[in-house]
């Protein structure tokens, strides 16, 4: 069912690209004998230069759609074909600025893991700042399509940044395929009830972590509202740094062993990235509701209307407790 999906999307886009030339040379032909009409041999110089441009577009097209000869990867490592891959990958890599040998010209093991690590290290570093930035977008635009949509948008340039960061010549469809790759490795991606409790654990110790505990802001009328805010966006981080790790780890397999590793040892390195931004994102996100729920505090207490001579007993009452309401949040705000 798959496969027959794919073949008529296929043809689909097929006819409809040549429908669409089609169209497009129609046009152009027509322009062209309008042209001739004004200045002879005009119409011709405008197909030429249409033409070049059309050959152009499709050789740049074809160069960035085409995939790189690949070598069949190794069953472990020194195994058969092992050597092969690792001198398509001394090719294939780009060479890291601070690379002690980097501008030797053989690439044996020692340089390309050499290498490998040093991209690892650049590849964490950009997860980590976009795992950070979709924290905030989904605590405050949880269950908006706004929030679902760029923190996608953050994760797919994600992916790229450290496809790119790797491979020295770059491939659309290379880079679909290591997108592919990543979304089939993350949670709910098959739907296996049976992954969820090992992706869940790092976020619910995040959640009941004393450190959580200890900025709760308001006391606990504010505590679930906080939490709520929290798990949606320590979910999101934990899948952005999941995505990233996973992109990371493809791109540095050395054999059909690394491969079957990927999962188990990204869902390691996401859980312990994840504490690491919580720690840093938790104090923020705290004062920023503390600050606004003393704001807004103040702001519906100053409706209130003070007592008038005609008011009766339930205004006073009302009025006093605003204005030591009042008080109490100003003087908390100044401590």
């Amino acid at each position: 069912m798959k496969r027959q999906l794919f073949s008529w999307l296929r043809l689909s886009a097929s006819f409809i690209i040549l429908l669409m030339a089609a169209i497009a040379v129609n046009q152009l032909y027509s322009l062209s004998l309008a042209l001739n009409s004004f200045i002879p041999y005009s119409g011709y110089v405008f197909l030429a230069m249409w033409g070049i441009f059309f050959a152009v577009t499709l050789l740049y097209g074809y160069r960035l759609w085409s995939m790189p000869k690949v070598p069949p990867l190794a069953d472990r490592v020194g195994g058969s074909n092992f050597d092969a891959w690792i001198a398509w990958l001394g090719k294939s890599l780009a060479v890291h600025r601070n690379h002690p040998e980097g501008g030797k010209k053989e690439h044996d093991l020692r340089w390309v893991k050499a290498n490998l690590k040093l991209h690892e290290v650049d590849a964490l570093n950009a997860t980590k700042t976009v795992a950070t930035k979709n924290f905030f977008i989904g605590a405050f635009a949880q269950n908006t399509s706004y929030g679902t949509t760029t923190s996608l948008m953050n994760n797919i340039k994600l992916v790229w940044s450290i496809y790119a960061k790797y491979h020295r010549n770059h491939s659309i469809r290379e880079f679909v395929r290591l997108l592919r790759s990543v979304y089939e490795c993350l949670p709910l991606s098959d739907f296996n009830k049976e992954e969820l409790p090992a992706h869940i654990k790092p976020i619910i110790q995040c959640s009941f972590s004393n450190t959580l505990s200890s900025l709760l802001p308001g006391g606990n009328l504010l505590t679930p509202f906080f939490l709520n805010l929290f798990l949606a966006g320590a979910t999101n981080t934990y899948l952005t740094c999941l995505a990233g790790i996973i992109a990371s780890k493809h791109c540095q397999i050395l054999s059909l062993e690394d491969k079957d590793e990927i999962v188990q040892q990204s869902m390691f390195e996401a859980a312990f990235m994840l504490r690491e931004i919580v720690k840093e994102c938790n104090p923020i996100l705290s004062v920023t509701i503390s600050n606004a729920v003393k704001k807004a505090g103040l702001e519906s207490l100053d409706t209130v209307t003070a007592p008038t001579s005609g008011s009766g007993l339930a205004q006073d009452i009302v009025s006093h407790l605003a204005s030591s309401l009042r008080n109490i949040i100003m003087d908390s705000g100044k401590e």
